[in-house]
Parts: structure tokens; C-alpha cells; sequence
């Protein structure tokens, strides 16, 4: 999906930078400095956009569950740093599962499609929260680091926030210190899209 048609812009309007997993390597954040420095007449929010059923994050998930498919990837470079780096977000969020769901929420049926989902946005939400610093972006500073999940088959842009409704629909800026980044884990993983996806087949 070009982020051009989610965001209802045209070709151009949006300096877009495209990442397997959300991943800040040094491309990523070199780009971004690029268009903090050169384009601050216009630049006003930065977006850190997640969508549900990623391939990166999913790779991760499989990994977690069986481990032995690790040797699958070993030897492919690039695909196991961007697996390397997102195992650490899949392991968050299969933690906050199993303290809100108890041990036995790894034998619920949409077990792996909800740590994905969770995964996804815990990821987004992490990437977005690590930018600010990275991008030598103060709390004072005229752009806004935010943060959302493209939901495929709803077509809407879906994050977790404790100040609007259940629906959750649209960005949410990135959480500003661990409090904020905790209390994102556990509005997460009691939502009711989460919970229903543990129970589907």
C-alpha cells in the first residue's frame, strides 16, 4: 500500500523512508536527519507506520515459537539482523501476554497471529520512542514523532491510547519515557482486538 493513499497525499507530498520491520539502522535514521535538516519549513510530524500481518515481525514470531528455524536464516545476513533486532520486541510482547493472560495463553488458538499483532504495534511504538533521541529531537521541538498500524484488511490506521475511546483509530504520539511505554504494554494486550484474536482459529 503506498503511504501516499493511506495518508490521502499525493506523489511527493510525503518524504517517505521504507524499513522490512520498522528497523533504525543507520539508513533509516540518516535519511530522517536528512529530511530534519533540510526540510523544516514543512516537516512537521514524523510517523513511524507498523501494518498488521508483517513479514518481518511474523519471521521474528516463528523464531520465538521454534527456535530451530533460525538455521533456515543463519546464513542470510540481512534477513537475520532484521530478525535479530525484532526478536527483542517479540519477546516483550510475549511476555505482556502471558502476564495478562496467564502461561496457558501460548495454547489459545490465535496465540501466534495475536504476539504478531502485539509485536507489531510494540514495535512501531518502540521505533517512534527511540527517534526523538536519535534525531536530536527535544520534547519543545516544532516536530511531532508519532506512531500507528495500518490495519490491511480494515483499511485505517489503528495504535493504542489511553485518552480516546475503545476504537483506538488513528496515531498516537510516541510514548515519552518507560511509564508511558509500560502502561502502552498493558492497554495492548487487555484490548479487545488483541483478545479476539487469541480465540480465533
Amino acid at each position: 500500500m503506498p503511504v501516499e493513499l493511506v495518508f490521502s497525499e499525493g506523489p511527493n507530498d510525503l518524504f517517505v523512508v521504507r524499513a522490512a520491520g520498522n528497523g533504525m539502522g543507520d539508513d533509516v535514521v540518516g535519511s530522517l536527519s536528512y529530511a530534519v535538516d533540510h526540510l523544516k519549513g514543512s516537516l512537521r510530524t514524523i510517523v513511524v507506520l507498523g501494518h498488521s500481518r508483517c513479514g518481518a515481525v511474523s519471521a521474528a514470531v516463528d523464531v520465538y515459537l521454534k527456535p530451530a528455524k533460525y538455521l533456515e536464516i543463519v546464513q542470510h545476513k540481512d534477513l537475520r539482523c532484521i530478525v535479530d533486532r525484532t526478536l527483542v520486541v517479540v519477546q516483550l510482547a510475549a511476555s505482556w501476554l502471558e502476564r495478562n493472560n496467564g502461561l496457558e495463553v501460548v495454547s489459545r488458538p490465535g496465540y501466534r497471529t495475536a504476539l504478531i499483532e502485539v509485536a507489531i504495534v510494540l514495535n512501531a511504538a518502540l521505533t517512534a520512542f527511540g527517534l526523538r533521541p536519535s534525531l536530536g529531537l527535544t520534547p519543545r521541538s516544532a516536530i511531532d514523532v508519532v506512531y500507528g498500524v495500518y490495519l490491511l484488511e480494515e483499511r485505517l490506521v489503528w495504535s493504542p491510547r489511553v485518552e480516546r475511546g475503545p476504537d483506538w483509530f488513528g496515531l498516537t504520539p510516541a510514548p515519552r519515557d518507560a511509564n508511558e511505554f509500560v502502561e502502552l504494554c498493558g492497554l495492548l494486550v487487555s484490548c479487545s482486538r488483541i483478545t479476539a484474536l487469541l480465540d480465533a482459529d
